[in-house]
């Protein structure tokens, strides 16, 4: 009998999200669970050990430098967003800082789109100036003739969001990545919100991907994280001139980044340079609990988007809301995008506007006792927050209308719940509304 070679076929998300990245275990017999190695540092066999450990790099040593338990998340997630290389750092913020503060330098500047998280904007528009860094904001962001216009000479990144927060507008990556290409210069996309399980940039010509972890990858607002994919392709001879950090000797009269990785020369920057000397280094439990939530992160995004379709169809039709800010829509300027980008589903975060402003927001908000109250995303629990009041009071008017963001305007990130649990919720917020109209 003639026994066949099982076909050879690439695993599907939810196996590589379960199987993926495993990291080799320092202990023996091998745990099926990856270990929390919760330790400063990692004891050296003897002199010699320790001598190769720092010419080569190889091992452990300390945890600001390489733990096990985030070695396997990085590898995990850089699996899943077809990256070559990820980096856990502390949270998402870190991930952006870590990012841009180690491909920029005094007098670079970077393209962004004006939808973006604000904290994000923030970083942009304050501390990066500190530096001498400077930031232009794409108000159109998916025309490719705007962004083209916009790059300057010392332009040294374009940063976008995959699927925008609040408002759901989702960015043409494809487009940018264009742009950006023609220019020899990386394209940062955050994919917090979509997830590589909806999206994964690097597809459609992404340079870098970050993550808020603590988001949907760990998936229960327990623990904070971020992760920084690069894909691996850094091209020395179109833009080695243009990032001098990674193309110069080293401080001995070594090899350069780009000598001794090639093509990812910009991930072992980020982690032997910005990541080792900044600190934000992921706590090890934070880690395994990432990981944790990464094996069900399909599944949980799969129902949070369903529930997210059909609260918005839902309020879609309700005579005291204003508009839904959802790409799901068929409504929505956005839903030819969406149908490209994210056929899997669009997502669980969008902002809907109650047309009695901010009064009927603070009502609608009270009468709520299923959705909590709270300053996060991508929980399996349902969340809402009034944007002008918390996120985005730093914003002026003219700011916060040229953003869409109004007085009713209130954000939502849907979680797991029985969808007519959570509409009718919805409906007691509405009551309220209509009780004191």
């Amino acid at each position: 009998m003639t026994v066949h070679p099982p076909t050879q076929r690439e695993l599907g998300f939810a196996t590589r999200q379960l199987h993926g990245g495993i990291a080799p275990s320092v202990a023996e017999p091998r745990p099926r669970a990856t270990p929390i190695y919760l330790t400063a540092g990692f004891v050296h066999e003897d002199f010699d050990q320790a001598a190769d450990h720092f010419a080569t790099g190889d091992g452990y040593s300390y945890t600001r430098v390489a733990n096990p338990t985030a070695e396997a998340v990085e590898r995990r997630v850089a699996e899943l967003e077809r990256g070559a290389e990820a980096l856990l750092v502390g949270s998402g913020q870190a991930a952006l800082a870590v990012t841009l503060l180690g491909l920029l330098s005094t007098g670079d500047h970077v393209l962004a789109s004006a939808s973006l998280y604000e904290g994000s904007r923030g970083f942009l528009l304050e501390n990066l100036p500190q530096l001498g860094i400077e930031t232009s904001f794409v108000t159109e962001a998916n025309d490719e003739a705007v962004w083209e216009r916009a790059v300057r000479d010392n332009t040294r990144a374009l940063f976008v969001e995959s699927i925008p927060n609040p408002k759901n507008d989702i960015t043409d990556l494809a487009v940018i990545a264009r742009v950006a290409h023609r220019h020899g210069i990386p394209l940062i996309v955050d994919n917090t919100l979509a997830t590589p399980y909806l999206l994964r940039p690097i597809e459609h010509g992404a340079d870098i991907v970050i993550h808020s972890a603590s988001k949907f990858l760990a998936g229960h607002g327990s623990v904070l994280g971020g992760l920084i994919v690069d894909n691996g392709t850094f091209d020395v001879e179109r833009s080695g001139a243009l990032f001098p950090q990674l193309t110069r000797p080293g401080r001995l009269g070594g090899p350069s980044f780009a000598e001794r990785t090639g093509g990812r020369a910009r991930i072992a920057y980020l982690r032997e340079v910005a990541a080792l000397r900044f600190g934000p280094t992921a706590s090890p439990i934070n880690a395994f609990l990432i990981n944790q939530g990464i094996e069900t992160l399909s599944l949980r995004v799969t129902r949070q988007s369903a529930n997210a379709l059909g609260v918005a169809r839902w309020l879609e039709q309700q005579p005291e809301v204003h508009s839904v800010d959802y790409s799901g829509l068929e409504s929505s300027p956005f839903h030819g995008l969406a149908r490209q980008y994210l056929p899997d589903g669009q997502g669980s975060v969008f902002s809907f506007t109650l047309a009695g402003g901010i009064d009927a927001a603070r009502r609608f908000v009270n009468a709520l006792e299923v959705f909590t109250h709270m300053t996060h995303l991508g929980d399996v629990r349902s969340l809402i927050l009034h944007p002008t009041t918390t996120s985005h009071t730093l914003r002026s008017a003219d700011e916060l209308s040229q953003a869409g963001i109004w007085p009713g305007t209130l954000r939502v990130s849907i979680g797991i719940e029985d969808l007519p649990d959570l509409i009718d919720d919805l409906e007691r917020g509405l009551g309220a509304v209509r009780t004191a109209g």
